[in-house]
């Protein structure tokens, strides 16, 4: 059974330390997502029509909103540093539009400067060490990681990010689909709403986001959970039917599949700073 080790929410982003031994679905996040390989089998992360694989030697970098999976091929399961690094930070530290909140490529090789930023930050997930110094690793490690995605992509091959927000039917999707999260609604419903098919709905709102707006409204579920198991009092089943589960069994299962463990485990293990929350 796949579970959490150790679980870390600060200024930047989160980390997380899971074992995984089962496949999780097709899946997308509003963070830049970054996964390394710590001991145990390798793994598959399915990225859009390509398959980037998971090892010693090689990192995944996943782009906000880029749907992506994990699989692990083998009987052993697979331990793996995961982190969740928030769209600010991207703004913040893209020396230029064409690179902002992009990564420059998914598969990147584990230098010994990363190597030893995974060690470290390993650790600290291991050993619940002061909170203080989790920001600066974090930050260290994404920055190295960064960098080196772009280090080898030629200036014509760059792909620029597309302005998402252009089209006023997507942005009022997105308000809607944002102001009826705990509600059970068809997506048909939505696309009458904003004047469209379902066909043409759908292959407007992935043309400008990336995910369909199934995937979009599972990642802002998944980001509600994570924000209620660790900043309110609320039990596992309340957040359920808040965000329009009939059941925490049903809840579980969304959560697990999208995260990778259960939402009980995830507030067990998880510590958070003072800068950790809003995402945005």
């Amino acid at each position: 059974m796949s579970q959490a080790i150790g679980v870390s929410h600060g200024e930047y982003g989160r980390a997380a330390l899971y074992r995984l031994d089962k496949t999780i679905i097709t899946h997308a996040h509003r963070e830049g997502h970054l996964i390394f390989y710590v001991d145990g089998s390798d793994a598959e992360v399915p990225n859009g029509d390509s398959i980037c694989y998971l090892n010693a030697k090689r990192a995944i970098a996943v782009s906000p909103w880029e749907p992506h999976g994990f699989k692990v091929p083998g009987d052993e399961p697979s331990i793996c540093l995961v982190l969740y690094i928030k769209p600010m930070w991207f703004l913040e530290n893209s020396p230029s539009a064409e690179y902002a909140l992009k990564f420059g490529c998914h598969e990147l090789t584990v230098t010994d400067e990363i190597s030893d930023f995974i060690g470290r930050l390993t650790a600290h997930l291991l050993d619940n060490e002061e909170q203080a110094h989790f920001d600066q690793l974090l930050f260290g490690l994404t920055k190295a990681c960064f960098d080196q995605s772009w280090s080898n992509v030629g200036g014509d091959k760059r792909a620029k990010s597309y302005d998402r927000f252009s089209d006023f039917r997507v942005r009022r999707s997105l308000r809607m689909i944002q102001e009826k999260m705990g509600e059970d609604f068809e997506m048909e419903k939505l696309a009458r709403a904003v004047g469209l098919s379902r066909p043409h709905f759908f292959k407007l709102f992935k043309q400008y986001m990336g995910v369909t707006p199934n995937v979009y409204m599972n990642t802002l579920r998944s980001e509600r959970a994570i924000e209620e198991l660790l900043n309110t009092d609320k039990t596992v089943t309340d957040i359920a039917f808040d965000l329009g589960f009939s059941s925490q069994a049903s809840f579980t299962r969304f959560f697990s599949s999208n995260v990778g463990i259960a939402p009980s485990e995830y507030r067990r293990v998880a510590h958070v700073t003072d800068g950790a929350f809003p995402m945005m």
